[in-house]
């Protein structure tokens, strides 16, 4: 039969939601912030993680501190 099972679908899902999530926390330990901004964005990416890379994604990425030219 064709289609997905139950458990793929789970799988599925959860490699779509694992992976937005890894790229969000990578990008806070790699990236520089001002103050405490990158303990929070850390802590809600890791705590909340649907919500929390996603709204990452949505304003965190605009507060990143920018590195000067080499």
């Amino acid at each position: 039969m064709i289609g997905f099972s139950l458990i793929e679908l789970a799988l599925l899902l959860s490699l779509l939601t694992f992976i937005p999530w890894l790229v969000a926390l990578l990008d806070v330990l790699r990236s520089e912030f001002n103050g405490n901004d990158k303990l929070i964005w850390l802590l809600t990416v890791v705590f909340v993680p649907v919500v929390g890379w996603v709204a990452y994604f949505a304003i965190g990425r605009s507060q990143k501190r920018r590195r000067a030219p080499s």
